[in-house]
Parts: C-alpha cells; sequence; structure tokens
C-alpha cells in the first residue's frame, strides 16, 4: 500500500507554506561553477557512459566468434556454411535473451529505484548503481556457461534501473542531481532558470553522453576483436570500470539540496546549496525549494500513480505509453543492438561490420546536436514528422534492397551495394537521433502537471524498457520468418506514428509546465473533452 510521505520537518519556529515565499519571477540566484557542479556533471556523463556501452556490448561480442563458440556453437556452426537461410543464421532465443534481459531486470530495479531515491538519497543510490554493474561486469568477464553469462546481464539491469533512476532521464531529459544542483528543479518551472545556467539546458546532456558510450563500445570491440580468444571477456568486463568510478565518485559528490530538504534534513540541505552554488548567499534560492517542498507535499492529495489513472491525466498518459512503443516499433533498438550482426547477415567480415556499426555510432552521436539545437526553434511536431519521413523512406529502401540483393544462393553482396546499405542505415539512425530518439523522451517529462510529473517519467521509463526487452528478444527471430519484409513492417509502424503524431500530438514548444493545461491539451480538437470537467472527484 502506498504511503505519503511525511512534509519536510521545520525547525522550531520556522518555515510553513504561508511564511516561505518564493524570490519574484525573473530573479536570479547568484552562482559560480563549483567543483560539486563539474564532480555531479562527471557522474551523470558516467551513467550515460555505462547505459550506451551496455547496449553497444551485446551486438558487438555476438560478432565475435570466439564468444559464439564458448557459448552457441550451433550459431557459430550455422555461420560457418550450414544451409540455414542467410536471414536465420543468428536466430538463437539464447542469444536474444543475452541482449534483452538487461532490460527487463532494468525494468524491476526502476521500481524499486524510486524508493531508495526517495529513502536514502541519491548517493546511495549511486552507489548502488555502480555496485551492481561492478558485480554483473565480474560476472560476464568471467563467464563459464550460458547460465553465469544471463547473471551478469541481469546485475547489469539493475545497475542501468537504478542509475537511469538518480541519473533521470540522461538520454534526452536532465539528470536529476545536475537538475538540481543547475537550478532546474521542475516544481519551480514558474521561475525562469538563471541565466548564469542556461548551458544546462536538458537536451544538450545526455544524450550525447549515451552515444559517447556507444561509440566508445564500438573502438574498444575493434581492439578487442584481435584478441584472440579472450578478447570478448575484455569487452564484458569494461563495463565495470565506469561503474567502479561512479561508486567512489558518490562518496564525494555532493547531495542535492532537493532530495535533503525533501528528507526534512534543512541545515544540511542549506550547507549542500552552499557547496554547490560557492556563495554563502543562498537564502533566496533555499526558501524558494523549501516553499516549493511545503506546496508539493501539502498539494498532493493522492499518490502519484493513482492520480495518473485520474481522467484529466488520460490524454497524458496515453501519449507517453504510445511515443516509447512507437519508438522501438521504428527499428532502431534492433538497429543499434544487432547492428554487427545484421551487417553479417549482407556478408561483411567480423571486422568490417565492426567498423561499419563504429560509424553509424559516431552519426548517432553527431546527429544529436541537431536535435539540440532545434528543439526550441522548430518545434516537437515538425521535428517528429520529418524525422518520421526520412526514416520511413529508408526502411523502405532497404526493404527493396534486402528483396533484391541478400538470398540464400548469394554469398553477401558486393561491395557497391553493402556501401549503399550502410549509407541508408547512417540515414536511419542520423533521422532518428534528431527526432524520436531525444523527444521520445523530453515530451513524456513536460506534457504532465506538476504533481503527476514524477509518476509520469516513470511510466515512460517502465514502458521503455519493456518494449525494449520484446524488440530485443524477438528481432532474430522476426528476421528469420519476415526476411527483407522486417523492414516493410518498420517502415508501416513508422508511418502509423507519423500519423499519430500529427492527429493527437499536441505542440508543446515553449509552453510552461504549469501552464501546459491551458494552452495544449485544453485546445486540442480530441483531448480537450477530457477537460471539460475539472471537479477533482472525476474519476
Amino acid at each position: 500500500m502506498l504511503r505519503r510521505r511525511a512534509p519536510p520537518k521545520m525547525p522550531a519556529g520556522g518555515f510553513s507554506v504561508s511564511s516561505v515565499a518564493p524570490p519574484p519571477p525573473g530573479t536570479e540566484f547568484e552562482a559560480k561553477i563549483t567543483p560539486a557542479v563539474v564532480m555531479s556533471c562527471v557522474m551523470a556523463a558516467t551513467g550515460g557512459l555505462m547505459f550506451g556501452y551496455d547496449i553497444g556490448v551485446s551486438g558487438g561480442v555476438t560478432s565475435m566468434d570466439d564468444f559464439l563458440g564458448e557459448f552457441f556453437p550451433s550459431v557459430l556452426q550455422q555461420l560457418d556454411g550450414s544451409r540455414q537461410s542467410t536471414y536465420c543464421k543468428y536466430d538463437n532465443q539464447g542469444l536474444q535473451l543475452f541482449t534483452s534481459s538487461l532490460y527487463i531486470a532494468g525494468l524491476v530495479a526502476t521500481l524499486f529505484a524510486s524508493y531508495t531515491t526517495r529513502r536514502f538519497g541519491r548517493r546511495f543510490t549511486m552507489r548502488m548503481a555502480g555496485i551492481l554493474f561492478v558485480i554483473g561486469a565480474i560476472f560476464n568477464g568471467s563467464a563459464q556457461n550460458l547460465i553465469m553469462l544471463i547473471v551478469g546481464r541481469i546485475f547489469l539491469g539493475f545497475g542501468v534501473g537504478f542509475a537511469n533512476q538518480v541519473i533521470r532521464y540522461s538520454l534526452s531529459r536532465s539528470p536529476v542531481p545536475v537538475g538540481d544542483v543547475a537550478g532546474e528543479d521542475p516544481r519551480r518551472a514558474q521561475h525562469p532558470v538563471p541565466a548564469q545556467h542556461h548551458h544546462w539546458h536538458p537536451l544538450r546532456r545526455g544524450l550525447i553522453i549515451f552515444s559517447m558510450g556507444l561509440e566508445h563500445f564500438y573502438l574498444c570491440a575493434m581492439c578487442h576483436y584481435r584478441i584472440r580468444p579472450w578478447g570478448w571477456r575484455l569487452s564484458l568486463s569494461l563495463a565495470g570500470v565506469p561503474g567502479a568510478l561512479l561508486v567512489a565518485g558518490a562518496l564525494i559528490v555532493v547531495e542535492t539540496p532537493n532530495s535533503l530538504i525533501e528528507r526534512g534534513r534543512l541545515e544540511e540541505g542549506k550547507a549542500a546549496l552552499k557547496k554547490i552554488r560557492g556563495t554563502d548567499n543562498v537564502e533566496p534560492e533555499f526558501n524558494s525549494i523549501v516553499e516549493a517542498s511545503l506546496t508539493a507535499h501539502h498539494g498532493v492529495k493522492h499518490p502519484p500513480f493513482r492520480d495518473l489513472l485520474r481522467r484529466r491525466n488520460r490524454p497524458q498518459l496515453i501519449v507517453t505509453v504510445f511515443l516509447q512503443i512507437f519508438q522501438n516499433l521504428t527499428g532502431i533498438s534492433a538497429i543499434m543492438f544487432y547492428a554487427p550482426v545484421l551487417l553479417q547477415t549482407l556478408g561483411f567480415s567480423s571486422d568490417a561490420s565492426l567498423y561499419s556499426a563504429m560509424i553509424t555510432g559516431a552519426v548517432n552521436a553527431l546527429s544529436t546536436l541537431v536535435s539540440v539545437y532545434a528543439v526550441d526553434r522548430v518545434g516537437r511536431r515538425m521535428l517528429l514528422l520529418e524525422g518520421g519521413a526520412y526514416m520511413f523512406l529508408t526502411q523502405a529502401a532497404m526493404a527493396v534492397v534486402f528483396r533484391i540483393k541478400v538470398t540464400d544462393e548469394a554469398d553477401g553482396i558486393d561491395r557497391a551495394w553493402a556501401t549503399m546499405v550502410v549509407a541508408m542505415v547512417c540515414t536511419f539512425v542520423f533521422s532518428f537521433a534528431w527526432s524520436w530518439g531525444p523527444l521520445g523522451w523530453l515530451i513524456p517529462s513536460e506534457i504532465f502537471p506538476l504533481d503527476t510529473r514524477s509518476g509520469g517519467q516513470s511510466v515512460a521509463v517502465c514502458a521503455n524498457l519493456l518494449f525494449t526487452f520484446v524488440m530485443g528478444q524477438t528481432f532474430l527471430s522476426m528476421l528469420c520468418r519476415l526476411k527483407y519484409a522486417i523492414f516493410a513492417f518498420f517502415s508501416g509502424c513508422i508511418f502509423l506514428m507519423s500519423l499519430f503524431v500529427f492527429f493527437f500530438l499536441p505542440e508543446t514548444k515553449k509552453v510552461p509546465i504549469e501552464m501546459m493545461t491551458e494552452r495544449a491539451w485544453r485546445q486540442h480538437w480530441f483531448w480537450k473533452r477530457f477537460f471539460m470537467d475539472d471537479d477533482d472527484g472525476n474519476p
């Protein structure tokens, strides 16, 4: 049974909701770039690197013959000249479970991580994430059988769940500790972010770091591929390095003032704020945080997850879940997980497939910059629709090329066609990385009202991890059965999701969170019917 947290304990003669007045709009809090801010950013970056690395490692090591011979000899036998269909040579449920088990474990861990963060703080949760990553890396690097391999991936998944909570939405939205120390508390959305903190715009962090982690794996894999026969062990073990750094960093990083104040530790919260800001003049911002925390506790009548089911929150909930489903049905998860495997299906050698996947990872990292600078200029809907159009065309083109050139009789395709396929994959990844990639996370973080925003973000994380697990567990089997038509299937899904955006997604560009209902949802031709009756008792 869910229990409401007690509001922050006020000292004798201290604050109350009426006595703590936030600074007037436009107030700029005094602040400096301090070691505490830099350290928090490093920790956020470490979490992003771990997540990106763990996604890349599954596809990379499965293209290494030594790894396949150790755990999946039947797959290696199929690659060495069996009469198995070209599309089915990697079809193995155990191989898919190696990839997807991380995400179902991450989903389970996310459900517990929010409690540990609220109860024990973010430093504790950060240490938990790092320890779980190290344990997972040890199991994977020393694995002697498939069970050890899966157990290691599960531990890594638990680490992802805890890290994702403490570095919330490092893929595109502001990580919680960095957002707190940079002055981006969403509960204070009515007060502009201080000018000196504008360089912490939420979309300018996280996703680039995540892509760097993905690219980092491919670079490592190219080096480890030539280390026979244990190069794959080195690739899997390296996941423990950023985990160890996260544990060490959690011992010295400053607990966020918001977390301390929410737990009633006001004096410690003020001291942390002074250390982060590099000044003793923090009273206005401290009062703002206390007032926001008190308002949140006194204003919430029901637990956030119960409020999510109320009629006035259903549009946001539906849009959030559909965005996560469609984000995976673009086919991006399959391509990023299995890029080397997919390219080997075309006849690429193992090292050539890793080179091509590395190029794809670099495109993913660089193209994120387009979204960073276009999202508040062009708008969310336009980016999603334009990116969807490019992805639709590239997936349809890949279906045609695979239909014509990839057959069971042919041993791969010639260099010109192979280069064209790599170019199409890069175009697809480029289009995704500045549209559905970051915006699939950004939009859910800004469409919920303040009282249900935390619950809405948790739903987004859980839905994404669930459907990422489904895609990771089924892609190779789908490729075997649908063959070239799998790309036609993805293009059809992209067409449907573009229609969903066109008809059902309101534009949220430059709309303050506290005005989202009035300016976006009440003005929408379909969703406005959910806001005709504002009676709080309406289910």
